[in-house]
């Protein structure tokens, strides 16, 4: 009865909201003007400029700019120009943060564990001119330690401003390096280290223990440096190191290098800058070569696309092993602006490492810009969610009023500064208040979480389109297209080509909009896989001088030239009916189901359904446990629950029907897993892309239960 009364009272509320638009609604036809944001979204970003019947290839309509042109006429063609002209250009700005941890205390939980928190004060900033200039004394420092040019150099280690200082200073020295993700197991770092035959690693302390562990297994390496810990001093018998290799701390490198006499080694435009280890959802990781050519087309690319303006501010926590990361941070310093350094653990007030009391790092820099990739926005959008449902039954209805009625106008070109102000700004101060910008890359990012990120934390939600095999490049949105869960048209230094892939029925002659496996080609296309000319073969190819990459992506380019992602050719299961499903869009439409932490379907080709591997969410699990009355269980007990498991199946039927799968799509058994997937299990890339055969070999009792069943 409760209910029904706070639902009249949204009657009266309606009726206010309605009087508003009557009122300002010809101030803001005025001041806005929604019909230009109309025609912008819809405006052609791409043409064909070569077609058959067996392939499209599409081009961008947009001219570079200014950042672009202004490369090209400095001749800026490697990352160490980069380095360079910014310290002349912005020598006095702030350019790298990092935030001092003043101590580490124990704090005990309501459970009765203790978590290890940190106190943490402000930023500390080193200047453009600084990080040159620290880049350069590094990169010498290295030449004192006795690596030569275009010896390969290992970075392992997790993202900080030091990661990005040595891989400029290397560049100095036209010294490769060879990013390896810090959450890669034993046997893939061994694997990097060992293949690129390093001599020199460097590392955090952090991850000194573990690397040092696998010095028996390398037996080339001589040096391994490491980034010291703010609050915990290095101690060598701590780490019983192998007595061939020398372990020495970052600062004494720099330190070396302020007085060296050997001279910078300047590279190249086609010299290897980067041997970046794909995290590998599938088999070994493979090294994928790139070139400064690679890397500067990119930088190109992107600063054609994304707005970035004098006093923006990049939080910097995604994995700078990863391109997309690498290149991002790269465009910030060509454009003149400040990155501070964050974690996962301390990114915002309630992240885990942040003390009671203490701010996150988000609400201390105050970001304007950030990169994610789709897992973190979809947690982002469950976090919102949660303490939404924490609120009275009248709050949530009137969130859910004034989302639906900021998406009403959003959707007709119209902005709605009165409720931003009155509610979304307020749920935007979770992530520092100021960010206007997020880049997405790395998986493909579902329609509904792109549109609810958007509008909830009041930001463009810019989506990307690009592999490590082409420095990241190959699509991006236009921040004035209004539509949601597509990638952009192609960026100015790259064209993109539909090829038919007739096993799966995607052709180019397919209506309403041609659809196909995708293919890059451009400067930012990489010279090929590491030690794999076979495999570089397979993937690579040239035509009339410009290289091109087969994705394995499939696609479809709608009218105005933009790119939509539509299936992955290992992705696809041909059913025992002869139904074919892409498991990869079907994970990314149910991840946007509440209970669902993270998900994988698996379909066996002799069957006619699927099934899942689920990881429910711990919070959204014990409310829909109490709602069926099942209590007095814990997490891992509610996961082995075959009532729950029924309930979960349920959620996903209901789910599965307002996101318009069709029914052989939808899986028919699922299990619940009690453990977070996470890189370090070895059941997601650090890009949090699903290993499937670690997944499905791990969990293949299951999988012979839910189809025996």
């Amino acid at each position: 009865m409760m209910n029904f009364w706070q639902k009249c009272a949204m009657f009266p509320i309606r009726a206010i909201l309605f009087l508003y638009d009557l009122i300002t609604l010809p101030v803001y036809w005025v001041m806005q003007q929604p019909w230009k944001a109309g025609q912008d979204s819809k405006r052609v970003k791409a043409r064909i400029i070569k077609s058959d019947r067996h392939a499209l290839t599409y081009r961008t309509t947009e001219p570079p700019r200014s950042v672009h042109v202004k490369m090209l006429q400095e001749n800026i063609d490697t990352l160490e120009k980069v380095c360079n002209y910014v310290a002349k250009t912005f020598a006095n700005k702030n350019c790298l943060g990092t935030r001092q941890i003043l101590s580490e205390e124990d704090e005990p939980q309501p459970n009765g564990r203790i978590f290890k928190k940190y106190c943490m004060g402000e930023y500390r900033w080193r200047t453009y001119a600084e990080t040159e200039r620290t880049a350069a004394h590094f990169g010498r420092g290295l030449r004192e330690v006795g690596v030569k040019p275009r010896q390969n150099i290992v970075i392992f280690a997790e993202t900080r401003a030091e990661w990005l200082i040595a891989a400029h200073g290397c560049f100095k020295q036209s010294m490769p390096i060879v990013t390896v993700y810090a959450t890669l197991g034993d046997d893939g770092v061994t694997h990097c280290i060992l293949e690129t035959e390093a001599t020199t690693v460097i590392t955090s302390h952090e991850l000194l223990p573990k690397l040092m562990s696998l010095m028996p297994n390398c037996p080339k390496v001589r040096t391994v440096i490491y980034m010291e810990n703010q609050l915990h001093r290095f101690t060598l018998p701590d780490f019983k190191p192998d007595k061939r290799v020398g372990v020495i701390p970052f600062s004494r490198i720099i330190r070396n290098g302020i007085y060296s006499k050997c001279e910078n080694v300047p590279p190249k435009a086609d010299d290897l800058a980067i041997i970046m280890y794909t995290s590998g959802s599938t088999g070994t990781p493979k090294g994928v070569m790139l070139s400064h050519k690679n890397c500067i087309a990119t930088m190109k690319g992107f600063c054609d696309m994304v707005s970035i303006y004098p006093n923006d501010v990049l939080i910097g926590f995604l994995p700078l092993a990863h391109i997309f990361e690498l290149l991002a941070e790269c465009v910030c310093l060509m454009t003149g602006i400040s990155i501070g350094y964050s974690t996962p653990l301390t990114l915002i007030d309630t992240s885990s490492k942040i003390m009671r009391g203490c701010k996150g790092d988000a609400s201390v820099l105050k970001p304007t810009c950030m990169t994610a990739v789709p897992l973190i926005l979809d947690r982002i959008i469950k976090g919102i969610n949660d303490q939404v449902s924490t609120r009275s039954t009248f709050q949530k209805l009137m969130f859910e009023l004034l989302y639906e009625y900021k998406i009403k106008w959003v959707h007709r070109g119209f902005q709605t500064p009165l409720v931003d102000k009155l509610l979304f700004k307020k749920v935007a101060k979770m992530i520092g208040g100021r960010v206007r910008l997020i880049l997405s890359g790395g998986a493909p990012l579902s329609a509904e979480t792109h549109e609810q990120v958007k509008n909830c934390l009041c930001l463009d939600l810019i989506q990307g389109y690009g592999l490590t095999e082409t420095s990241s490049a190959a699509t991006v949105m236009d921040t004035t297209d209004m539509t949601y869960g597509r990638t952009g048209g192609p960026l100015t230094v790259c064209d993109i080509r539909l090829v038919n892939w007739e096993e799966g029925n995607y052709r180019v002659t397919n209506k309403p909009y041609p659809q196909g496996e995708i293919l890059i080609g451009g400067d930012c296309v990489s010279v090929g896989y590491y030690k794999m000319p076979g495999k570089s073969g397979e993937d690579f190819f040239v035509e009339d001088g410009r290289r091109w990459f087969k994705t394995e992506d499939i696609g479809e380019i709608q009218e105005d030239g933009v790119l939509k992602i539509i299936d992955r050719k290992k992705d696809l299961v041909k059913l025992q009916a002869g139904e074919y499903v892409s498991l990869g869009k079907v994970e990314t439409e149910l991840k946007t189901c509440g209970v669902i932490e993270n998900i994988c379907v698996y379909g066996d080709p002799t069957k006619q359904y699927t099934v899942a591997l689920v990881v429910p969410d711990q919070h959204q699990l014990l409310q829909l446990a109490a709602s069926i009355g099942v209590a007095g269980k814990s997490f891992k007990e509610l996961c082995s629950s075959q009532i729950m498991e029924k309930a979960i199946l349920k959620e996903i039927a209901e789910h599965a029907s307002k996101r318009k799968l069709q029914k052989f799509e939808v899986p028919a058994a699922v299990t619940l897993c009690n453990e977070v997937w996470s890189p370090d299990m070895g059941l997601v890339t650090a890009a949090f892309k699903l290993k499937r055969k670690n997944i499905q070999d791990k969990y293949q009792s299951d999988i012979n239960r839910m189809y025996a069943a």
